[in-house]
């Protein structure tokens, strides 16, 4: 029997949890679920166990990367096939984890629920981050060679093989955890799938990050981004001349 595990990085999200959990135990009831606690500073955590989820707290807040590289090393010593990321906020249908399990099954590592690909305009974004959103997509086309239309989305599933490797490696920065982790998947081989998936309206909780702050974390980012492929073309030009 293929073992599947949710993994739901959290913060501070007492109030939005107890629905997740019921909604995962109702549409994904053959998945074990995960949530790791981010250094929250309310009753995540208890609320969690209430609710038939696994815990991992870490000790003070790490962010999502580092939430989600303590997922996979608990997903590799448990020996899970597969695991899936999403929210703690309500945004992610839990009904959709079927679509992104048969990506996986059919031989994909990294498959990306993308509120975007459907092109039904459900999901809207503010006009700036609309903005750099895009820019950051454009980038990812020229890097990998193909088009991923949500590179930052964090409703994802991953294969054993990458979910092994991504627990020693996966990136910690914020954004990083989502578009570098991609450009890691795609440079590493492994097979990328992006499927169309309905987001929800955040029932609450706190954002991850916002205003200038967030404006800064893209554009470390696609600093970030320039060096990776600066070092590529290297590498590239090295072999040619050798």
């Amino acid at each position: 029997m293929t073992r599947t595990l949710v993994i739901i990085p959290a913060l501070n999200e007492e109030a939005t949890l107890p629905d997740v959990l019921r909604d995962l135990a109702t549409h994904a009831p053959e998945c074990d679920v995960l949530v790791v606690d981010d250094g929250s500073r309310d009753a995540t955590a208890e609320v969690a166990r209430a609710g038939g989820a696994y815990v991992v707290s870490l000790p003070f807040n790490m962010g999502v990367g580092t939430a989600l590289r303590t997922g996979f090393r608990y997903a590799v010593r448990n020996r899970y096939d597969r695991v899936v990321q999403t929210d703690a906020d309500g945004q992610h249908d839990p009904s959709q984890i079927s679509v992104l399990l048969g990506e996986l099954d059919a031989g994909n590592d990294l498959v990306i629920g993308s509120r975007f690909l459907a092109g039904d305009g459900h999901y809207h974004v503010e006009a700036s981050r609309g903005f750099a959103l895009s820019l950051l997509n454009l980038l990812t086309v020229l890097l990998m060679g193909r088009s991923i239309h949500d590179s930052t989305s964090g409703f994802r599933g991953f294969s054993r093989p990458l979910v092994e490797q991504f627990g020693t490696t996966y990136p910690r920065e914020f954004l990083s955890d989502t578009v570098e982790a991609l450009l890691m998947a795609s440079y590493g081989g492994f097979r990328i799938a992006e499927v169309p998936v309905k987001m929800r309206v955040r029932a609450g909780g706190e954002p991850s990050h916002k205003s200038l702050r967030l404006y800064y974390h893209y554009l470390r980012l696609l600093i970030v981004m320039g060096l990776t492929a600066s070092l590529r073309g290297r590498r590239s030009t090295r072999r040619l001349s050798q």
